[in-house]
């Protein structure tokens, strides 16, 4: 037999939070009412109503949950509690690994760049550990910033991390140092590079070595691009194939990624003066300088939004083209990808130069689909940015130089043609649709403003092919179509044109031509404007003076015949 039944509503504040008991209650209705008032006032961010039923015999109550909504609960990830669970970097060669190289550099991303070197570079140059470990507050916050968050995931003492890692990085910082003492990185101004390689080939430090080599050639270099020009001239010294080739590439193909990757590290290279859009188009020109140049040869118009690349980074360029660099080359495309899907304006400055270089971005990426990055990837990365281009924000500033509704439109349909995805398409299409369904633009339109009635209608029919080839779905286009079709209709209304041309003592085969492509949308949009002058030209032909006109003329009869297929008065 069942024992007393109450109701409970518990609540979450925050995402994070547990739950937590509001109130209790012995009607059902009030605790659902409750629990959904607590979710739409705001107070709560998820609400849960229980059904507790009270066992007699036990007296335990028997939980049932009745309704959850808001937001669904964090999952906590699940704490490792294996004793042979050991940190993330055991020994000081796991600093050398391309992850810890990428923590290394996010936790002293400060102090390498006020060095002017790079995690690798740190990793393999005697001075820059003695100047690191001589700190002492920048090693040890270093230290903390990586072990509370592995504490925190992994169910781990932050203290005994903290000591660990501290004497791993003594260990690797005496390991590097003490190499340095006995000379064990060979200088490049006594050997060759190329002969460097050659005697390191089959030692086992031999990767260890080349990196010191390769970071001590470039002490004493902070600027950019004196250091891939430096970085390029290694290059070029090294042995012609095989692994010795290889020894030499990777440790420079290694600083080259972490150098482009680092904040301002692209800056340095390509020169100030390029806004985030030029800067990714000189990247893509650096990484498939063969595609770009053929794509500037059919649309001369690129070069203008392309940087040239000049210097070092043509010659990066040049090695990233042969193939020699391939990681390097992976890593800008992806660096591309994350700038095209992050939220940072391309050009903050200039909303409708945004557009111009996104397809120019948009052209370079889709040529070299299939080498650098999957067509899909590259689509999956315009349809983040197009949701960017769709805000509120960057619409009002790609109107901002409108001064008529008539701009705004030609603006909004051009917005409609170069975002991507159905989602953009079809929030680019509202705001079209709200533009050139307003009665400011119909207002406008009617207004003289120095045009005759005859450029009005040949405007607002060029903007409705605009928008009809913008690629929206049949809906979102037809309502466009249709507020622009009502305007001309309007306005062919009031002026009477279609009538004046009946009434005009025009040949027939003229007021015919005129009348087709009035009713084909090539100089009045369609509507009702192309629908009377449709009407008009059916009469017409009806007319006993017109077929014999045009009896009298066949001549007349050919180009009439291709408008009368545009108007859909012929197969």
């Amino acid at each position: 037999m069942a024992g007393p039944i109450h109701y409970e509503v518990y609540i979450r504040r925050t995402a994070p939070s547990s739950w937590a008991l509001e109130i209790a209650t012995e009607h059902r209705a009030h605790a659902i009412d409750t629990a959904e008032d607590l979710l739409r006032d705001g107070y709560a961010a998820a609400v849960r109503v229980t059904k507790e039923t009270l066992d007699p015999d036990t007296m335990e109550f028997n939980s049932v949950t009745l309704m959850t909504k808001g937001v669904p609960e964090v999952q906590t990830r699940r704490t490792t509690t294996e004793d042979d669970a050991g940190p993330r970097c055991a020994t000081p060669y796991d600093l050398y690994a391309p992850m810890a190289r990428e923590q290394i550099g996010r936790v002293l991303e400060d102090w390498l760049q006020r060095q002017g070197v790079t995690a690798f570079e740190l990793l393999h140059r005697p001075d820059m550990a003695e100047r690191l470990d001589a700190s002492g507050v920048e090693l040890q916050h270093a230290i903390q910033k990586v072990a509370v968050p592995e504490a925190q995931a992994d169910g781990k003492p932050v203290h005994d991390l903290v000591r660990h890692y501290q004497r791993l990085s003594d260990v690797a910082i005496e390991r590097l140092v003490t190499a340095g003492r006995k000379t064990r990185f060979p200088s490049l101004e006594h050997h060759s590079l190329a002969d460097l390689a050659h005697r390191l080939e089959g030692q086992n430090d031999r990767a260890f070595i080349m990196g010191g080599v390769i970071a001590a050639a470039l002490t004493g270099l902070k600027d950019g691009r004196a250091r891939l020009a430096r970085l390029m001239d290694l290059a070029d010294q090294a042995p012609s194939d095989g692994q010795p080739r290889a020894m030499v590439l990777v440790p420079i193909e290694q600083i080259l990624c972490e150098m482009l990757g680092s904040r301002g590290g692209l800056t340095d290279i390509l020169g100030p003066s390029l806004d985030q859009g030029a800067a990714m188009a000189a990247v893509v020109r650096m990484v498939a300088p063969r595609e770009v140049e053929l794509l500037i040869r059919q649309d001369p118009r690129m070069a203008l939004q392309i940087p040239a690349v000049e210097g070092p980074a043509a010659r990066l360029g040049e090695r990233i083209q042969s193939a020699e660099l391939p990681l390097l080359s992976a890593a800008l495309a992806r660096m591309v990808l994350r700038e095209l899907m992050s939220p940072r304006r391309l050009r903050p400055s200039d909303a409708a130069g945004e557009i111009d270089i996104l397809r120019t971005l948009a052209t370079g990426l889709t040529a070299t689909a299939g080498r650098l990055l999957t067509l899909e990837e590259v689509q999956n990365a315009f349809n983040e940015r197009s949701k960017a281009l769709v805000t509120a924000d960057f619409v009002g500033a790609f109107m901002r130089t409108c001064s008529t509704a008539l701009c705004e439109a030609e603006a909004l349909t051009r917005l409609c043609e170069n975002v991507t995805g159905v989602a953009n398409k079809r929030a680019a299409a509202r705001w079209l649709s709200a533009s050139v369904g307003s009665l400011r633009f119909e207002t406008e339109m009617r207004q003289s403003n120095g045009q005759t009635v005859a450029q009005k209608l040949g405007v607002l029919a060029n903007l409705q092919r605009a928008a009809r080839l913008c690629g929206l779905s049949d809906k979102d286009e037809g309502d466009v179509t249709v507020a622009i079709g009502l305007v001309g209709g309007v306005i062919e209304a009031e002026a009477r044109i279609v009538s004046q041309l009946a009434r005009s003592p025009a040949p027939p085969p003229q007021k015919l031509s005129v009348l087709l492509r009035m009713a084909a949308g090539e100089t009045a949009p369609l509507g009702p404007a192309a629908d009377r002058a449709k009407a008009e030209a059916i009469k017409l032909f009806r007319a006993p003076e017109a077929r014999a006109a045009l009896a009298a003329a066949p001549e007349t009869l050919a180009p009439l015949k291709t408008l009368m297929k545009a108007a859909g008065l012929a197969a």
